[in-house]
C-alpha cells in the first residue's frame, strides 16, 4: 500500500481534492494522507465535514493579519517536519494557491513525486490572476505528474517542455463534486435566503475576492449595487471573510434593499445557490467551471482568464472590473432573453463527472499499478453536457 501525502489548505482544494482522496481511500493500493495548512480555517473545515473527511495533519499555519509570504513560509516550515516522518511515495496539490506552491516545494526538497492536479492552466500574464498565475507556473516545474484538465492545458504544458508521458487529461473533479452535490443539500443554509425558491425575481449570484481585484473592489461594489437597481432582480453576494474585501465592499451594497449579503455558505448549500441563480456574476475560478456544468451563464470579473474554454465555447464571459462594463453586460443578459439563452445552453468543457476515477487510474500507473486512464475527450461543439440535479 502506497503512501500518498494530499496537501490542501483552501475551500476550492477541499471541494475538488475530496472525491480523490475518497476514492484512494477505498482503494486498497493506496493510503491517503490529508495534511492541512488551514489557509482558509473556516471554510476549509466546514467543507471537508460536508465530504466526510478529517485532516489527519492540520499545519495550523493561520495568523491574524497574515501576508502572503508568511502563508507559504509557514506552511513549508511545517511541511517539512511532517514529511520527514511520514515516507510518502507521492505528494498531491491542487491548483495554485500558496498552499499549493508550499507542498509542492515540500516535497521536492524531500525527493518525493509532486502529482499536480488541475495542471497546466494559464492566463498568459504572469501577474493576473496574482499570485495564482506564478505558483501554477512554478509547481510545473517541479512536478513529476501532471493531471491536467483539458487537452487545452495539456498544450500549455507541452508548450512549455513538459514531457507529454507526464501529462494526463482528466477532466475537472469541480464537475464531479457538483454531480455528488446534487440532491444532498438542504436548504441554502442562511435564514436570509429562506425566501429565495419562492422569490419570482431573477437572481444574480455576485461575488469578487480576488487579491488583482482589490484594487477595484469600490466599483465592482456600485456594479452589484447598479444591477439590484433593475427592476424584478436580487442580487446575492456570498462575502469573503477577508476583512480588505468586506471593508472595500459593504459599505456600498449594506443595506441595499435588493441585495442579500451573507457569508460564505457552505458547499452544499452554495451548490443549491447556484442552482437557483439566473446567473453567475463572479472573480471565482470555481464559477467559471460550476457555471457551465449548470447551464448558468456566467460573467467573470476580470480582465484575463486561465480557463479559456468556457468562454470560447460561449458558455462564460469577460467582463473586466470595471463599474459600467460589470453593469452593460449583465443588464443585457437580463433584458434579453435570446442572448441569455444562448449562453445557458452551451457545452460544458470542462468534464463528464469521471474525473475522480482517471485521478486514481492516473496515479495507479504512475507506480506501475495499472494501465493508462483513459483520457478526458470533451464533446464536439454544440453538444449538452450540462446536468441536470435533482
Amino acid at each position: 500500500m502506497r503512501t500518498v501525502a494530499v496537501v490542501l489548505g483552501t475551500r476550492p482544494e477541499a471541494i475538488k481534492l475530496a472525491l480523490p482522496i475518497r476514492a484512494l481511500q477505498e482503494d486498497p493500493r493506496f493510503h491517503p494522507v490529508i495534511i492541512s495548512t488551514g489557509q482558509h480555517r473556516q471554510m476549509l473545515d466546514d467543507t471537508l465535514r460536508a465530504f466526510d473527511l478529517t485532516p489527519d495533519i492540520d499545519l495550523e499555519i493561520m495568523a491574524p493579519k497574515q501576508t502572503l509570504p508568511q502563508t507559504t513560509y509557514r506552511s513549508l516550515r511545517r511541511l517539512e517536519k511532517e514529511l520527514t516522518h511520514l515516507r510518502a511515495e507521492a505528494l498531491l496539490v491542487h491548483g495554485d494557491t500558496a498552499t499549493t506552491l508550499a507542498g509542492a516545494l515540500a516535497g521536492f526538497h524531500h525527493q518525493i513525486p509532486v502529482v499536480h492536479v488541475e495542471a497546466g492552466l494559464r492566463s498568459g500574464f504572469l501577474h493576473s490572476p496574482f499570485p495564482e498565475e506564478g505558483n501554477r507556473r512554478l509547481v510545473a516545474q517541479i512536478s513529476a505528474l501532471h493531471l491536467a484538465p483539458t487537452p487545452g492545458n495539456r498544450t500549455n504544458l507541452l508548450q512549455e517542455g513538459i514531457a507529454d508521458e507526464s501529462i494526463v487529461v482528466t477532466g475537472n473533479t469541480v464537475i464531479d463534486a457538483l454531480r455528488w452535490a446534487g440532491g444532498r443539500e438542504d436548504g441554502f443554509g442562511d435564514p436570509a435566503l429562506a425566501d429565495l425558491h419562492e422569490d419570482p425575481r431573477r437572481i444574480v449570484v455576485a461575488s469578487a475576492h480576488r487579491r488583482d481585484a482589490w484594487p477595484h473592489l469600490p466599483g465592482i461594489a456600485q456594479a452589484f449595487a447598479d444591477i439590484a437597481d433593475e427592476p424584478e432582480v436580487r442580487v446575492v453576494v456570498p462575502l469573503h471573510r477577508n476583512p480588505a474585501v468586506r471593508e472595500a465592499m459593504l459599505p456600498r451594497i449594506g443595506g441595499h434593499p435588493n441585495i442579500t449579503v451573507v457569508d460564505p455558505l457552505p458547499y452544499l448549500n452554495y451548490c443549491r445557490l447556484t442552482r437557483r441563480a439566473d446567473i453567475l456574476l463572479s472573480d471565482s475560478s470555481g464559477a467559471q467551471e460550476e457555471g457551465p456544468a449548470l447551464g448558468k451563464p456566467t460573467l467573470v470579473i476580470s480582465d484575463v482568464t486561465e480557463r479559456s474554454e468556457a468562454v470560447v465555447a460561449g458558455t462564460a464571459r469577460l467582463v473586466g472590473t470595471r463599474r459600467a462594463g460589470i453593469v452593460e453586460e449583465t443588464l443585457r443578459l437580463l433584458r434579453d432573453q435570446d442572448v441569455y439563452q444562448e449562453m445557458a445552453t452551451t457545452a460544458n468543457p470542462y468534464g463528464d463527472g469521471r474525473a475522480t476515477r482517471r485521478t486514481v487510474d492516473a496515479l495507479a500507473h504512475f507506480f506501475g499499478d495499472g494501465p493508462p486512464a483513459d483520457p478526458f475527450v470533451p464533446a464536439g461543439a454544440g453538444a449538452d453536457l450540462t446536468m441536470e440535479m435533482t
